[in-house]
């Protein structure tokens, strides 16, 4: 009895299946499928051999986030993606994959030329060779995310800078193998970055910034946390090229002061989020003239600014009507009376 009512389910599936396919056009279901994400498509694969090919379709892969859906995936995998998906794929990340290595990424950017947004976080396997590969085969890339690809060297660099001139937003963190000579090729190659991101660099110098600023005017987001190398000199000279900066974050350059803070007043005036975690020199005078002039700040770290006191967050209150956050770490009642000011 059991297995008759199996089969008659089965049965009906399969006709209310192959209804759907007799009373909708391809083009529609390729339209439906297209919503779904890659667990769903696989499934959705499973259902029947039409179902299969359009599921497969390299038009609904255009956009594939594998960290959601399995992380501990081999090259393999990738590797078939890619054969999938083809010219079709423009979006991919393959964060926390890392058994993912070269092979595969070489064979992904021969198959996917049109990639524009690839995000490798911690594929700790990739080196150079993938890099090289993705700067022959694609040009119209424009973000790419390498944090803490430590195998990662000045050679990666250089080639995205050659091949890569669409490239807008890339993320260096972390990439220990990195130098100030790979940052100059890439700053020269790529005009056209809006964000750099560079956590945990200590290598970040004034020479760097300066290349950045020199190359790449439009800059919008730029993150130098842990830079503890850099002086006023390169931050004048990147406040002065790039005013078109929003998001600034120089949190444990130490030996930046107030003369950094006065340049961006001057010329950042649209800058939106400013971290300054554990710049211990900097002091009110600065961040008076951040507050006379930037007034579209909306989050703001001063952790550890340990020579600031209430003088700047009444500034803060009365020249930022937006602020929505300020971090003051270890000391809630300088927050309090930001917050009692703004109201």
């Amino acid at each position: 009895m059991k297995n008759s009512q199996n089969h008659h389910g089965q049965r009906n599936r399969v006709e209310e299946e192959a209804l759907i396919n007799l009373k909708l056009p391809k083009e529609l279901l390729l339209r439906i499928f297209s919503f779904l994400d890659v667990t769903a498509l696989c499934r959705c694969a499973q259902v029947s051999s039409s179902w299969n090919i359009l599921a497969l379709d390299g038009s609904n892969w255009q956009r594939i986030d594998l960290f959601n859906f399995q992380r501990d995936i081999e090259g393999a995998v990738v590797e078939n993606i890619a054969r999938r998906s083809g010219g079709f794929l423009k979006k991919l990340s393959l964060r926390g994959c890392q058994s993912v290595g070269d092979n595969a990424m070489k064979t992904f950017s021969q198959q996917c030329h049109n990639i524009e947004d690839l995000n490798l976080d911690k594929c700790t396997r990739i080196t150079d060779i993938t890099c090289i590969s993705l700067a022959r085969n694609g040009r119209k890339l424009q973000r790419l995310d390498l944090t803490s690809c430590s195998n990662i060297t000045d050679e990666s660099l250089k080639a995205l800078g050659e091949g890569c001139p669409m490239l807008n937003h890339i993320n260096i963190s972390w990439c220990d193998s990195v130098t100030e000579r790979g940052i100059e090729k890439l700053a020269h190659g790529c005009t056209k970055l809006r964000t750099f991101i560079a956590k945990g660099r200590s290598f970040i110098d004034n020479e760097c910034v300066v290349h950045l600023a020199n190359y790449c005017p439009n800059l919008e987001a730029v993150n130098f946390n842990g830079a503890v190398a850099l002086t006023d000199e390169s931050i004048q000279k990147l406040a002065q090229s790039c005013t078109t900066l929003r998001y600034l974050c120089l949190s444990g350059c130490v030996n930046l002061t107030d003369t950094s803070l006065l340049t961006l007043a001057q010329h950042c005036t649209r800058l939106s989020t400013f971290e300054a975690a554990s710049c211990s020199q900097f002091t009110d005078n600065g961040f008076q003239a951040l507050a006379r002039n930037c007034h579209y700040l909306e989050k703001m770290d001063l952790e550890d600014c340990v020579l600031i006191t209430d003088t700047t967050l009444s500034h803060l209150a009365v020249g930022c009507p937006r602020l929505e956050q300020l971090v003051l770490v270890k000391n809630s009642k300088k927050k309090s009376h930001l917050i009692a000011k703004s109201c």
